[in-house]
């Protein structure tokens, strides 16, 4: 717990140097954003911020792997590009299932943040760099979701959202090391 704090600190103080605290709460479509951001232990423990996460996660990951299967320049980012389509349709449907069943039950949220947002507008004009900036992005965006279903899997507090986020973090750590290895 006392580490949880001094990390909690540290990432508040390491916010505050970049001015990206603000004075008032972010909008509740933003909480994604705010989730995963946040360093392991925090943010994401809550089942809705996971959730929305999550949820955020999957829909940036399907967006983005339909791009690189029309964008992508090399077989392999077009093909990497099919796979994150496939797996995070399937995330989806069991981050819902998993939703449903926590109590009380929870509702991801319907849109994708802002942040996710900028990233698909990254690439659709980043013409002949897709294949390297796709790569980058999915390296950074598997972090992210692979730091929430740690978090979410060792300290959550819906057994339903726990469970799925032991089930999914393997996958995810396979995205993340072939993301890695991306031209």
């Amino acid at each position: 717990m006392n580490m949880r704090i001094i990390l909690a600190a540290g990432s508040l103080a390491a916010l505050s140097a970049c001015g990206s605290q603000t004075e008032e709460a972010p909008p509740a479509t933003e909480t994604p954003d705010v989730a995963m951001e946040s360093p392991v232990g925090m943010a994401t423990d809550a089942p809705q911020a996971f959730v929305d996460t999550m949820a955020a996660s999957d829909m940036f990951e399907i967006e983005a792997g339909e791009l690189a299967q029309e964008m992508g320049t090399s077989q392999t980012v077009k093909d990497f590009g099919a796979m994150m389509v496939r797996d995070h349709t399937n995330s989806s449907a069991q981050l819902n299932i998993a939703a449903s069943e926590s109590q009380p039950s929870i509702t991801p949220a319907a849109e994708m943040p802002t942040k996710h947002q900028a990233k698909l507008e990254a690439l659709r004009s980043a013409g002949d760099g897709f294949d390297s900036l796709y790569a980058e992005q999915q390296v950074a965006a598997h972090q992210e979701a692979l730091a929430a279903l740690q978090s979410q899997a060792a300290g959550g507090t819906s057994q339903p959202l726990r469970d799925f986020a032991a089930a999914t973090a393997p996958l995810v750590s396979e995205h993340l090391e072939m993301a890695r290895m991306l031209p």
